[in-house]
């Protein structure tokens, strides 16, 4: 089966995660940034839209994470990822324009703890070209809530990192086809350049 075109005029490339507070935890971490760089310059020539998702967290949302969950409670009690720290903020190289869609979260996918739906309906989106760290964490998770949400979605295969090698590409070769068309870097373009005719 071929793959689907992607429609600039009505889609958003999603970058999830790509802050050095996550990033620095991963080798190659640097080839997925500057790949994405180039990815970012390709959406932005086609005239798609370009959405960063990234989690941090205030005062506030330390004292509302749950105390049953031992990875959150050791985030809260150390106040790690706090919202002004540098490290939090997306990667340098990877700098929102003025335009660009930002939301910060506080939880493992993109939808539950952002208003990232309403600004996707607002600009008449209906189509995500995923691409984040973790493959296993913020990419599955935003995958499966934007597959009950109805997005039409691509996942960026070389455009993902996780800790797990084997688990990044048992998702992307059984899971993620069930819900996603998933495509290499190099095709993204030439799919943006199709679907403009």
């Amino acid at each position: 089966m071929s793959t689907p075109n992607i429609d600039p005029r009505r889609s958003m490339l999603l970058l999830l995660d790509m802050q050095p507070s996550v990033l620095d935890r991963f080798e190659g971490s640097d080839d997925l940034v500057n790949r994405l760089a180039g990815t970012i310059a390709t959406a932005r020539d086609k005239g798609m839209k370009v959405g960063y998702v990234r989690i941090a967290f205030n005062d506030l949302d330390y004292n509302r994470l749950p105390k049953h969950d031992d990875r959150l409670t050791d985030i809260a009690n150390n106040r790690l990822m706090y919202d002004g720290d540098p490290s939090t903020q997306v990667h340098p190289t990877l700098e929102p324009q003025m335009g660009d869609t930002l939301v910060r979260k506080t939880r493992i996918g993109a939808f539950s703890t952002t208003d990232l739906d309403k600004k996707l309906r607002m600009s008449s989106r209906d189509t995500l070209v995923l691409a984040g760290v973790l493959t296993s964490g913020v990419v599955l998770s935003t995958l499966l809530e934007a597959a009950d949400r109805d997005f039409k979605l691509f996942v960026l295969k070389d455009g993902c990192l996780d800790t797990n090698q084997e688990l990044h590409e048992t998702l992307m070769a059984q899971l993620f086809p069930r819900y996603a068309s998933v495509i290499e870097v190099s095709e993204f373009e030439g799919l943006c350049k199709s679907a403009l005719g």
